[in-house]
């Protein structure tokens, strides 16, 4: 049973300071792969981000991907909880792993990796449509993000967009280089299908999406089909930060579009995930 050292393990839902979800909000999460989270995360824990976040962007850690922007600046680093004592606490010891027990329904839950995205005002790069799950080397169902906001978003400041039940279509779509970043260099599967051009059929989709204030969480499926807009505002930052868990029905799979961030040479095709890169987060 992998933990990361010197981190407390949260043990149940009844020790987290947040209230448990409502039986509406399990049930949205199921039938449309994305529930939104009012207020959820407190000022303590943001703070602590957000100074995670300016770190990082002074100093890129070793897994940044800068993503491409004609104007402004699109910044986004992975695996930040294994450098920064904040995030670590974040991924740990914040509300989100018994958020992540009860909303995927499992007795265990492993951290994914973490992620921060930042979209400075102006930035007119677009966040194609896109599934995580087909960049990820897992199989399984049990499997959650957790999209938190650390300023007020709308969609002008490029809030994310999702198609609800996408993640319930039985369909996998080819992922697209989205930077030049070696981490996000996908090569071509032609086991998987091309991404449909929502955006000139928008009125065939059920796509929703939220105005955020700092606090705010969004949880959705690893398979939900979403993409996010520019950040058209002038002088309104979009910081996001988002922790991807798993459930106990989850197996490491490996394949040639594994992202470099998550290869992990500890684990065979098959096994759980528990492990250094992987730890257990909650348990029953």
């Amino acid at each position: 049973m992998i933990r990361h050292p010197g981190v407390a393990l949260c043990k149940s839902v009844s020790e987290q300071m947040q209230p448990v979800l409502s039986d509406q909000e399990r049930a949205t999460f199921a039938r449309d792969g994305v529930v939104f989270l009012p207020d959820r995360i407190d000022e303590r824990w943001r703070a602590r981000i957000a100074a995670v976040i300016d770190r990082d962007m002074a100093a890129p850690g070793p897994f940044h991907h800068h993503y491409e922007s004609e104007h402004g600046r699109f910044h986004a680093t992975s695996r930040l909880w294994q450098s920064d004592p904040d995030a670590r606490a974040y991924v740990f010891e914040s509300p989100l792993p018994a958020l992540a027990a009860q909303l995927l329904g499992s007795r265990k839950v492993n951290l994914l990796y973490d992620q921060i995205f930042v979209k400075e005002p102006g930035t007119e790069a677009p966040t194609a449509w896109h599934q995580d799950h087909v960049v990820w080397p897992i199989e399984g169902s049990q499997v959650i993000s957790f999209w938190l906001a650390l300023d007020r978003v709308t969609r002008k400041s490029s809030a994310v967009e999702y198609i609800r039940g996408s993640h319930r279509w039985n369909r996998r779509f080819q992922p697209y280089p989205l930077s030049r970043s070696r981490v996000l260099n996908y090569p071509r599967d032609p086991a998987l299908e091309e991404m449909p051009d929502i955006d000139t059929e928008r009125d065939k989709y059920d796509i929703v999406s939220w105005d955020m204030e700092p606090g705010d969480l969004v949880a959705f499926h690893s398979l939900i089909v979403h993409g996010a807009g520019g950040n058209f505002t002038t002088d309104q930052r979009r910081r996001g930060y988002s922790v991807r868990y798993t459930g106990e029905d989850v197996r490491f799979s490996p394949h040639l579009r594994t992202m470099k961030v998550l290869e992990n040479p500890e684990l065979r095709p098959g096994q759980p995930l528990d492990s250094t890169l992987f730890p257990i987060v909650w348990q029953a």
